[in-house]
């Protein structure tokens, strides 16, 4: 059986579009895309999704854990071995707060990449493939409107530089935005017929990998 790590945001972990911060809601394990991922390919899944994540910066609001450095090397210690690794990160990191282009979000997302294809941890793993999914890009409305102010243009340039960094590592690639649009509630998060979706286009690129 395999064994998959699914390392990303609150995208992974299956939070639902929402109208105000303090609501939590989370689908389904059947209904997130890393479940249906599981059904499709029987896989044995371990979901490391953290609402707030970032590739490689604490968050001003929400914490110093948010940075995905320290996240993947827990996770990548704590699980094992691994067969396979999804890495889709990059929709927090375009926050308005942070400052961050696009070129810089590649470029931290590149960090997480070279950690998980280091030697050290290639051998602790006796070696594992890598997924990086472009998440769709995010929409300037709701009540994240502000906190996500000229983001979506960086957004949208993001795909690309993700796409040309998986041909230069020589791991595969997914753009998540031919398959899901993020909502309209708050646009960031994805409803359960997009995780649908996006489960079943992931599921297919890994049977190929």
């Amino acid at each position: 059986m395999t064994r998959l790590l699914t390392f990303g945001d609150s995208n992974t972990h299956g939070t639902l579009p929402k109208f105000a911060d303090d609501i939590y809601e989370r689908l389904a394990p059947e209904e997130r895309w890393t479940g249906i991922v599981q059904a499709e390919l029987g896989c044995d899944l371990i979901e490391e999704g953290l609402p707030g994540r970032t590739a490689a910066t604490p968050d001003p609001d929400m914490g110093a854990h948010m940075d995905g450095r320290l996240g993947l090397a827990i996770a990548l210690h704590s699980h094992g071995p691994l067969d396979v690794m999804t890495l889709m990160l990059g929709t927090n990191d375009v926050k308005t707060a942070l400052g961050l282009d696009a070129k810089t979000v590649a470029s931290h997302i590149e960090g997480l990449v070279d950690y998980a294809l280091s030697e050290d941890i290639q051998k602790r793993h006796s070696g594992f493939k890598i997924l990086l999914i472009a998440p769709p890009p995010v929409r300037e409305t709701g009540f994240l409107k502000e906190k996500f102010r000229d983001a979506e243009p960086k957004s949208r340039a993001l795909t690309p530089l993700l796409q040309d960094l998986a041909s230069t590592k020589g791991i595969e690639f997914l753009d998540g935005g031919k398959f899901v649009d993020v909502s309209p509630i708050d646009g960031v998060h994805y409803g359960a017929e997009m995780h649908t979706r996006l489960g079943l286009a992931v599921a297919a690129k890994l049977a190929t990998m």
